[in-house]
């Protein structure tokens, strides 16, 4: 291990902090360190940009947009990405130069790339973050305490076909349906890499949000499973103990993704789901991820997504699956939660205080 070399705090004042961050105390910076060897996935390190690739802005702890330019400082974490129609990357520090691999503040190193995306953003690598005791700080130091498993509050998951499948629109609409029907709601985002976007369109819709990066996670792609489970157990019971009834709770990607394939076919997150709500872009996708659900002995009440914007594609899908495909102004009805959802839950008017 490396000595840590002094950090002008002026620096660290002056950097673009990315949305993965939001959680750190930034006065707990006290120097950097170059043993990118044993860098793991989390810790904080401040780059350079060196030149302007697919992602041309840094998404903002503060939750906005910063257009990027070559030579800012930027603070993110080293972590790993799937993202079928963007770059798969690893959290590795292996030469002068690395990867933005996730606009929301993800450094690493890009493995592959859809051919319709273009290179990354390369970074120079200045250091990694210590603090007082010369450790390198990792987002997991600033997490929500661990709660135990609440079994109360009802739990709506939404699951998709595949990435942009509609899995979000589906999720805020859901919590926005339940809000209006009288429900104390809560959304989560509990796999995933971290971004504002998701973590907004839950807010926009009028219920308070959680994601991963609330418990110390930059992104969830290859983090053991246990993790992810304690990750979506403090979280719901975060939830609950601010008051929510129901917590809707998105699941990244698609059914064949490592992580959520896991999460699908064995975990507490999956036993612990009182109703599953999937996403799908199109009629096959809906068909599929269907059979794909039931083949593990999970049936979906009913289907949304971008297969529910088009009449003709939500027709086939309903032909396909004998399920209901209900568009986003369905979801925000309180009729609809009223026939679809209210069976599912657990205790209504009687808020869990108790994490």
């Amino acid at each position: 291990m490396t000595a840590p070399t002094p950090l002008s705090l002026a620096i660290v004042n002056d950097a673009k902090w990315a949305f993965t961050t939001r959680r750190v105390k930034r006065s707990d910076v006290r120097g950097l360190s170059e043993d990118y060897q044993n860098a793991k996935p989390g810790d904080l390190i401040l780059c350079e940009i060196a030149s302007i690739g697919h992602h041309k802005r840094i998404q903002l702890a503060e939750r906005r947009v910063s257009e990027s330019y070559p030579d800012d400082k930027v603070v993110l974490c080293v972590g790993d990405r799937y993202a079928p129609d963007q770059f798969l990357g690893s959290a590795t520090i292996d030469g002068p130069l690395i990867d933005l691999v996730a606009g929301g503040g993800v450094a690493g190193r890009v493995d592959a790339s859809h051919k319709i995306t273009g290179r990354p953003t390369t970074l120079r690598p200045l250091g990694l973050l210590t603090g007082a005791q010369g450790t390198v700080l990792n987002v997991a130091d600033y997490a929500l305490p661990a709660l135990p498993a609440n079994d109360r509050v009802t739990v709506i998951g939404v699951f998709g076909a595949s990435m942009n499948a509609g899995k979000t629109t589906a999720a805020s609409s859901l919590a926005h349906g339940l809000k209006q029907a009288g429900y104390a709601t809560a959304a989560i985002k509990a796999t995933g890499t971290g971004a504002f976007k998701d973590f907004n369109s839950y807010e926009d819709a009028g219920v308070p949000a959680l994601d991963f990066t609330d418990v110390g996670m930059a992104t969830t792609f290859r983090m053991p499973l246990e993790r992810i489970e304690r990750g979506f157990d403090t979280l719901v019971a975060a939830a609950a103990a601010r008051g929510a009834e129901v917590v809707v709770v998105e699941i990244a990607d698609g059914v064949f993704q490592d992580e959520t394939r896991t999460i699908l076919q064995g975990s507490r997150i999956r036993d612990r789901l009182d109703g599953i709500l999937f996403a799908a872009p199109d009629a096959l996708s809906a068909h599929g991820g269907v059979m794909v659900l039931e083949g593990l002995n999970l049936t979906p009440f009913a289907i949304s997504g971008q297969v529910s914007c088009s009449p003709l594609a939500a027709a086939e899908a309903a032909e396909a699956t004998g399920l209901p495909i209900l568009s986003r102004e369905d979801l925000w009805s309180p009729a609809t939660i009223a026939s679809h959802v209210e069976p599912l839950v657990r205790y209504r008017g009687e808020q869990s205080t108790a994490a």
